[in-house]
């Protein structure tokens, strides 16, 4: 756990928050398990959030809310503690088939130490589908006053999953994606997240008809950093992406031990050992 004093969950929260609506642009790097957050600190970021994907791979699952609500609570605990930023946690759905479980997710989310959320508009089971937009609006407007009812500002991210799942043509996947994202801020979220928009084009249209900051996922497709400031995202996530460049650096260590009997890629890309060895030492 860090040593520094913590700030409040309330001034974290706030904190958040206000780098949704002010330059520079928000980098989120996503995080899987404590060491991993305290390197993207140490290397300056100003917030984490988590990921699905990799804090499931990490424990042996698949995405998709596969693994145990209880496993991935404890993991954001961890996270938070090993770090003085705001954390803001990748709750997919949130974990429940009702609005009182999702709420149920929630509380326990924020308790674990979590200033902010990323909730999608999914279905988690069975082909994948939206759920409509009056629901996910109405557990929007729940999330914010149960947050309020417990002294937390809690930053929302509304994530809209039109794109993911290519819903309807171009055109109208841009208006739904935008009426989706307007709904969910008139509800009560902070930011949008139509994950999968990724040219440029696209996303200065969603900038120009969504009321809100927006969260991009970052990816080769995307315009780069400044591009995406320019266009005026607010905020950028990695998703699983840190953790896939982690595992595959191990992959290529273990291919080059494995075939050519030497171990270039591992002395190239392997953390030094002071490094490793003061990453909790405090």
């Amino acid at each position: 756990m860090s040593s520094a004093t913590p700030q409040p969950r309330q001034a974290l929260a706030e904190q958040l928050r206000q780098w949704h609506r002010q330059p520079p642009i928000l980098l989120l790097p996503n995080a899987w398990d404590a060491a991993s957050a305290r390197i993207f600190t140490q290397l300056g970021f100003r917030a984490i959030a988590t990921t699905s994907s990799g804090v499931a791979a990490a424990n042996g699952y698949p995405d998709g809310e596969r693994m145990p609500r209880a496993l991935m609570i404890e993991t954001i605990r961890r996270i938070a503690a090993a770090v003085d930023c705001p954390v803001t946690a990748d709750i997919e759905a949130g974990y429940g088939d009702d609005m009182d479980a999702k709420l149920g997710t929630i509380r326990q989310v924020v308790d674990a130490g979590a200033v902010g959320v990323n909730i999608e508009d999914s279905l988690e089971h069975g082909a994948p589908a939206l759920v409509s937009e009056t629901a996910q609006a109405q557990l929007i407007a729940a999330i914010r006053a149960a947050a309020s009812g417990w002294g937390i500002p809690l930053v929302i991210n509304a994530r809209t999953d039109v794109y993911l799942h290519d819903v309807g043509d171009a055109a109208s996947r841009l208006t739904e994606a935008t009426r989706r994202g307007n709904a969910y801020l008139a509800a009560g979220a902070d930011c949008v997240f139509p994950i999968g928009a990724s040219d440029a084009d696209t996303i200065a249209a969603l900038v120009r008809g969504i009321n809100g900051p927006i969260n991009i996922l970052a990816s080769p497709r995307t315009p780069t950093i400044p591009e995406l400031a320019s266009l005026g995202i607010a905020r950028i996530s990695f998703g699983g992406g840190f953790t896939r460049v982690a595992l595959g650096a191990i992959r290529r260590a273990t291919q080059e031990i494995l075939e050519q009997g030497t171990f270039t890629s591992m002395a190239r890309d392997a953390l030094p050992p002071s490094d490793f060895r003061s990453l909790f030492a405090d």
